[in-house]
């Protein structure tokens, strides 16, 4: 009878301890199957601020010093795709090429101007002044056709000193274009170009008004 009472409780010890391993097993897996998903979702958060960290890190380098050129060049109404109070375009009043000053005058269109209010521009000292110190995009365009016949010839243009620009006339082509630009830091001065060219045979080249200007746009 003992021994009958004994594997009884052998028995009963086993089943019971099966059970028990069982639920611990479950835990466990549980507990695997939880932590898998926390870390999962870590990584995924982790992903996503990674990505959105370079995203911002990458856009200086998307919006390069180029693009920006073409954009803003062509632009005869940059308020279109600027701010237009950071954006000041002076177009050439005058097609005749001489020593001297050139002699510049704003875009009128609709009931604004292309001189952003960040601007001033003295139509009389023919200079143009940011207001804001700061890093500037500064570009000069000049489109120079001719008229009769030209002789080979270079136009010297010069922004203050803080750009140059070279347009050579070859005396077998009708026309030329030329787009110079830099990237510069402005205080509060006035920009003045200053022309230079040949003493003679020069008078058969001419500038297009409409394709020649002077062009700022606060980047910074």
């Amino acid at each position: 009878m003992g021994q009958e009472n004994n594997t009884a409780d052998v028995e009963s010890l086993q089943k019971s301890g099966r059970r028990s391993g069982s639920c611990l097993n479950s835990f466990l897996i549980t507990s695997i199957i939880v932590l898998f998903a926390l870390v999962a979702a870590l990584a995924a958060f982790g992903v996503m601020a990674v990505k959105k960290l370079q995203s911002k890190l990458d856009v200086p380098r998307r919006v390069s010093e180029s693009e920006l050129f073409e954009k803003m060049s062509g632009a005869q109404q940059p308020s279109v795709a600027f701010n237009m109070e950071k954006f000041a375009y002076l177009e050439a009043m005058k097609n005749s090429l001489k020593n001297g000053t050139m002699e510049w005058a704003d875009v009128k269109y609709g009931v604004g101007s292309s001189i952003g209010s960040k601007f001033v521009f003295d139509s009389h000292q023919m200079s143009l002044k940011p207001q804001q110190s700061g890093v500037y995009f500064m570009y000069v365009e000049v489109k120079i056709t001719c008229t009769f016949r030209c002789n080979t010839s270079v136009v010297h243009l010069n922004v203050s000193n803080k750009l140059t620009c070279d347009v050579e006339l070859p005396s077998q082509k009708k026309s030329v274009s030329k787009k110079c630009w830099t990237v510069s830091t402005l205080e509060n001065e006035g920009l003045i170009t200053q022309m230079r060219v040949p003493d003679k045979g020069f008078q058969d080249w001419k500038l297009d008004l409409k394709n020649s200007g002077l062009g700022l746009f606060l980047i910074d």
